[in-house]
């Protein structure tokens, strides 16, 4: 457990939860203990789905602008590759991941909100990549999967000019998937990843790696990704009790033990 990110478990689901008051400031340390946080979530086998929460009234308002305005290129350059892959880590988590939006989520906090597979914002929540207004760049994967889930036109309006969004325009050009009320933003991100606490763990795994991996390839290398993830679920224990509880009792009936 870090001293501003720690990985709370109950029921199944883990809520890797960042917790550096007043504004969860991005800093080397929050970005490496992020990056053990997404790890031991990983590893774990008592944590099937994963909420990334801030707390009540902000997800994250970025990076630590005063720490990193004190880094030369060559600070930057040594850096860029670990604050990148920290961030990877968060989107590499092998399991359905959905992050709980409130407050701000600018810059890194935005970038941190796009690892995940869904995001529920609050009302009230502004999410943008304002790094243009510092006179740099998203660095933390914001000009790659930003465009890849709003498509490269919003994604350059929102870069181009550093402008906030709110709750309902993010919803509405799939920057989130969900807007619920400030007060019940983590409930309704915890209940979407409850679903998946007694789901075939090993068939959502590949569900997600099949998806991220073909969309970074041509179609014909996603459609082999997908082809051996299919062909090798039959090999496990929730494939094999899902067709058969299909078979004997019907759709939606099956029980699994996440092997």
């Amino acid at each position: 457990m870090g001293e501003f990110v720690r990985l709370e478990v109950e029921d199944g689901v883990g809520t890797i939860r960042l917790d550096r008051p007043p504004m969860n400031a991005l800093n080397v340390q929050v970005q490496e203990e992020l990056r053990a946080a997404a790890h031991e979530a990983s590893e774990r086998r008592d944590v099937r789905a994963v909420v990334v929460f801030g707390g009540d009234k902000v997800f994250a308002a970025g990076a630590d602008v005063k720490e990193m305005a004190t880094m030369s290129y060559v600070d930057m350059v040594d850096r860029s590759g670990a604050l990148q892959s920290s961030f990877t880590a968060v989107a590499r988590i092998p399991k359905p991941v959905v992050a709980a939006v409130t407050g701000f989520a600018l810059g890194g906090g935005c970038e941190l909100a796009l690892c995940a597979d869904r995001r529920v914002a609050a009302e009230d929540a502004k999410l943008g990549q304002p790094e243009i207004l510092l006179g740099i760049i998203p660095g933390a994967g914001g000009t790659q999967r930003l465009s890849r889930l709003v498509g490269p036109s919003r994604a350059k309006d929102l870069i181009f000019t550093g402008r906030f969004v709110g709750a309902a325009e993010a919803l509405s050009m799939g920057l989130v998937d969900e807007v619920a009320p400030a007060a019940e933003v983590y409930a309704a991100a915890r209940g979407w990843a409850a679903r998946f606490a007694r789901g075939p763990a090993y068939a959502l795994r590949a569900a997600k790696e099949a998806i991220d991996r073909g969309l970074e390839s041509d179609l014909d290398t996603g459609l082999e990704i997908e082809r051996q993830h299919f062909a090798g679920l039959f090999a496990t224990a929730d494939g094999q009790a899902g067709m058969r509880s299909f078979v004997e009792q019907g759709p939606g009936k099956a029980t699994f033990e996440g092997r």
